[in-house]
């Protein structure tokens, strides 16, 4: 495998072939593993690189990946779950807002200091961008929601129904399942990127991307979830592909 030597190509530079970053960067994402633990497990499998080296990729190149295949993304549902969870970053509790729709597929997630209008509004602005106007929000009680729900899609049904928000509650557990190992972030920046990055990894190996070609595309309930055994680490290979890809054409334009 080698990797490519354009000057265009996002991974230019790059000692290691882009399958081996993209592997290295999903396996952080997805599961409780340190830097080190990724690490020994590349040097298992004869890649000899530093933690540092993998902290560099996962910041990187995780915004890169999901740039690359928000084309090939599936546009949410029309009935969505959002609610607010907490982070602690360089020994602060700090808000991560997270929406899911009715198929599972997060949506979007955004990190804030404060837990009040304005990080409500810039939440929902940002998820709405996904291309989809939901017809049902479900949300807690907090006060905020309402008044930006009414300004930004006031067609949609609010609904703050008790259990009503379980499908995000227990979503955000799997974020937190990943995150317990850190025992806490030290940078904003490394805990956006994170947050953000396992979203992707969690839709990609859902199916909630239009990646695997040799897979037939699903629909209803049975969709998203279609090429999880593709397998993880092929598909985030695919999107490794993307991006150099959409890197190179971006730069032939005029």
């Amino acid at each position: 495998m080698v990797a490519s030597s354009s000057p265009q190509s996002v991974f230019a530079g790059f000692r290691f072939p882009r399958e081996v970053i993209s592997v290295a960067v999903r396996w952080y994402l997805r599961y409780g593993l340190s830097y080190r633990d990724v690490e020994e497990l590349l040097a298992e499998r004869g890649v000899t690189v530093d933690h540092v080296t993998i902290y560099r990729w996962v910041q990187r190149f995780t915004p890169e990946f999901i740039e690359a295949a928000r084309l090939c993304r599936h546009a949410p549902g029309d009935r969505w779950f959002a609610d607010e969870t907490y982070i602690k970053v360089a020994g602060r509790w700090t808000y991560l807002y997270r929406a899911i729709d009715q198929y599972g597929q997060v949506i979007d997630v955004l990190m804030s200091a404060r837990r009040d209008l304005a990080a409500a509004r810039r939440f929902f602005a940002r998820a709405l961008r996904a291309g989809t106007v939901p017809a049902e929000v479900t949300t807690d009680r907090a006060p905020a929601y309402p008044r930006v729900l009414e300004e930004l899609i006031p067609s949609a049904l609010h609904t703050v129904k008790r259990y009503a928000n379980n499908p995000v509650e227990t979503d955000h557990g799997r974020l937190k399942a990943r995150l317990r190992p850190m025992r806490g972030l030290k940078r904003h920046r490394s805990a956006r990127v994170l947050a953000a990055g396992h979203a992707f990894v969690q839709n990609l190996r859902r199916g909630h991307y239009e990646l695997a070609t040799d897979v037939p595309p699903a629909t209803g309930s049975a969709q998203r979830s279609t090429s999880s055994r593709r397998s993880s680490d092929q598909l985030v290979i695919l999107v490794s592909t993307l991006c150099h890809v959409h890197r190179s054409a971006n730069a032939t334009l005029p």
